[in-house]
């Protein structure tokens, strides 16, 4: 009933590949804690192929689970979807071991019930130098040896003998690994009772998994400078010890500290095999069910882009420089993301037109005022419009009409979108404040306002099809469209919004602008709707318009002051705009009618 791969074993333990070999589990056993540096769960498998055993298997530390949870038990059998050859140091002698990194288990042992075949022990002596290589030891093609302890490049001719990052474990010390660098940390430094010194760490990935990797003190002054994110490197002979969970949140158990007798070296060879970043995405909606501190992946679509805020840290006397920045995603959710430092300065948010898509790995779930919200870390890793499918199906379903949505905000925001700790004012205090009158800096706050006119003139124009662009078109009256900024001409263009209106609440009125996102949520249609409808029924375009009027919103505004006409005027720009949330709304309005009236009780007596 179940057919095992007959002669798999040998051949794999001669170093033949072997596709997906289908073998039976005839018993396990837990390796001693002190065989295992780092006092994790070993466990050394004794499997047959029908005609063979060989007990000289091990199970990857990642699939002890099933071991634990009794998946993997006596007499089951399972197909070997990925696993690599290694040596162990076994009584002064190298032996091969195969490591099982992924496989399937296609029947339990109380299913199967008995031992399948009548297999003999598998030959124990070491197998011909010409059909193996040990996996501390790098060889070349090119009539030379070295070792992994070289100095010198790899070139696309070399032909390396590596471990995959998941087959990477304590009791196994000479391996040379060839990963991609994702991402690697600033320059950190610390000063205590103990010393001071400086750190830095990089998070490495293969197809096998991924992994950190951390320099202290002299290695950071070695290797800093060398390493850059998304190439591809050859490392041996850094230290392996139990992964800091609190800090680490990759997926593997163990993580790489560097020694004096480390060496990375560039491969230059193709290394398209290699992946780049991983992600494991969470919804947005998620972040509400997490607890303070989870670290977690996201992917979002910018609704709102903060301006950059300066202050100092009370506890430190530091000078930071954070940036909020507001995510949604097709879970109908949006939480404020707080960015820091550099990441924060070099965001560009500017163009408030194109869709703006964050790949967002270990950002940090925080709380503030009974909301959940998310925070970049050092470690945090970001993509700006990302080239993967999670990322391209986002984006249409925000194009196809999600950019219209009315999202939950997790983050403590009075109208249920803007910036995050954009105050809420009206008109009159907003002018007693005098926001937008600083030459360097915008101001950002939020306003309940009613629309009291939308100009129609000018409102929706033809634009570059090119979703980076977006620039307005030239029409050359020849059925063809000049774009100035691509300097290319276009048969075809895109529709967009830039609609000027006035908004007033009971203190006061502004002029605002709002590009096509915003404009689009007031009117109810899309640019591309509204202008099919003027070119073929302008009554009915028009009167879109009037009916936006007298409706009510929460308004996130920028106000920068500029010059026109040698006069110095300020200019209000919608950066969001949201249905009135009247819980938050009228428990704000409570808080000050019960101020001013503590201060008309005070001034009575």
């Amino acid at each position: 009933m179940y057919e095992l791969t007959e002669g798999a074993l040998e051949k794999m333990m001669r170093g033949i590949e072997v596709v997906k070999p289908v073998l039976q589990v005839l018993g396990y056993k837990k390796l001693p804690v002190t065989a295992n540096k780092d006092g994790s769960d070993r466990y050394r498998l004794l499997v047959s192929d029908g005609q063979k055993l060989n007990s000289f298997t091990m199970l990857a530390t990642q699939l002890n689970h099933l071991i634990t949870d009794d998946i993997l038990n006596e007499y089951a059998v399972c197909k070997i979807t990925n696993y690599h050859l290694t040596t162990v140091n076994n009584s002064g002698r190298e032996k091969h071991v195969i490591l099982l990194l992924d496989i399937d288990v296609l029947a339990s042992g109380s299913k199967v019930g008995r031992k399948i075949g009548n297999p003999t022990n598998i030959e124990t002596k070491s197998e011909p130098e010409s059909t193996s290589t040990s996996a501390s030891t790098t060889r070349y093609q090119n009539g030379s040896a070295k070792t992994a302890t070289s100095n010198s490049d790899y070139h696309a001719n070399d032909t390396v003998s590596t471990t995959p990052i998941a087959a990477l474990s304590p009791y196994q010390n000479r391996w040379v690994i060839k990963v991609r660098v994702t991402s690697k940390s600033q320059i950190k430094t610390w000063s205590n009772s103990r010393g001071e010194g400086k750190l830095f760490s990089m998070d490495l990935i293969d197809e096998s998994g991924e992994i950190r990797c951390t320099a202290f003190r002299d290695m950071v002054d070695k290797f800093y400078d060398m390493i850059e994110s998304g190439n591809v490197y050859y490392i041996s002979r850094c230290l392996l010890k139990a992964a800091n969970k609190q800090f680490n949140t990759l997926k593997n158990d163990y993580e790489m500290t560097m020694t004096g007798d480390t060496e990375i070296v560039p491969c230059h060879e193709n290394s398209d095999d290699i992946p780049t970043l991983q992600f494991n995405f969470c919804p947005i909606s998620e972040v509400e069910n997490k607890e303070k501190n989870d670290l977690m992946d996201v992917l979002g679509v910018v609704k709102t882009v903060g301006d950059v805020q300066h202050f100092v840290q009370r506890t430190t006397g530091r000078d930071l420089v954070k940036r909020d920045v507001n995510i949604v995603d097709d879970s109908g959710t949006m939480v404020c993301v707080t960015m820091w430092g550099k990441q924060a300065e070099d965001f560009d948010g500017s163009n408030t037109e194109a869709p703006i898509i964050l790949a967002i790995k270990g950002a940090r779930v925080g709380e503030f005022n009974g909301g959940k919200n998310l925070s970049l870390l050092q470690s945090s890793v970001v993509e700006q419009d990302p080239d993967r499918p999670e990322a391209h199906r986002l984006r249409g379903w925000y194009t196809a009409g999600g950019h219209s949505e009315t999202a939950k905000s997790l983050s403590r925001t009075l109208g249920g979108g803007g910036d995050f700790n954009a105050p809420l004012y009206t008109f009159q205090e907003a002018t007693e404040a005098r926001l937008g009158e600083k030459t360097n800096l915008p101001d950002s706050f939020t306003v309940v306002a009613t629309i009291n006119m939308i100009r129609v003139e000018n409102a929706i124009y033809k634009s570059c099809p090119v979703e980076s662009c977006k620039k307005k078109l030239i029409d050359q009256s020849t059925g063809v469209f000049r774009c100035e900024k691509c300097n290319k001409d276009y048969p075809n263009f895109s529709y967009r919004l830039l609609a000027s209106m006035n908004i007033v609440d009971a203190t006061g009125s502004r002029w605002i602008t709002a590009f096509s996102e915003q404009a689009e949520k007031i009117l109810g249609m899309s640019a591309q709707e509204l202008g099919e409808l003027k070119e073929n029924d302008n009554e009915a375009f028009l009167q879109k318009f009037g009916e936006a009027s007298f409706k009510r919103f929460t308004f996130s505004l920028r106000a920068k002051s500029e010059f026109f006409q040698d006069e110095m005027r300020i200019r209000h720009t919608c950066t969001s705009v949201a249905p009135v949330n009247y819980k938050t709304y009228l428990a704000h309005l409570t808080e000050k009618v019960s101020k001013l009236a503590h201060i008309e009780k005070l001034d009575s007596n």
